[in-house]
């Protein structure tokens, strides 16, 4: 967990396009991980803002440093599938493990259920155990396992797929 004094500094706010070069070089961290995204490179910013929604969209500074993001994508163009989104969240290395993602990732829930969101969901590797339990601390349930579902650097992985219902919705 933080030190009482560095969550006191720490702040959720809008992320913006001013973050992106922050939050690009933290998705290019989990790129590199090899068990957070099927993506191969960092999008531009016109690619990362064209594939998520324009709402619920934050970053976690620390001091005046981004250190972690999130934000939601649409799981279908379908309108009866308004309410269902995908989230994605991101925390720098430095970072991790120091209690950032579960505060970002709850605040990321409130926020999307005052935007009328139902479920959110997720998709995680099965080697990513920290974003499982992430996930499921935050109230997320393990709803199946999409096995080998796709090749990264020629290897097979396997995704947990989870999803958090609103109680509030």
């Amino acid at each position: 967990m933080l030190p009482v004094e560095a969550v006191v500094k720490m702040q959720i706010i809008p992320l913006n396009k001013e973050h992106y070069h922050e939050v690009s070089k933290i998705y290019k961290e989990g790129l590199d991980s090899g068990i957070a995204t099927f993506e191969s490179t960092v999008p531009t910013w016109e690619q990362w803002d064209k594939k998520f929604l324009e709402v619920c969209r934050f970053v976690v500074v620390v001091d005046t440093e981004v250190v972690a993001w999130c934000t939601l994508s649409a799981v279908s163009i379908r309108e009866v599938y308004n309410g269902v989104a995908e989230s994605t969240i991101y925390v720098g290395v430095p970072y991790q493990g120091k209690g950032i993602a579960k505060i970002l990732l709850n605040h990321l829930i409130s926020e999307s259920e005052n935007e009328g969101f139902w479920t959110l969901q997720v998709s995680i590797f099965s080697e990513n155990k920290a974003s499982i339990q992430l996930h499921e601390n935050c109230g997320f349930r393990n709803i199946g396992i999409r096995e080998k579902i796709a090749k990264r650097d020629g290897r097979w992985h396997d995704n947990i797929i989870m999803e958090k219902r609103s109680s509030k919705i």
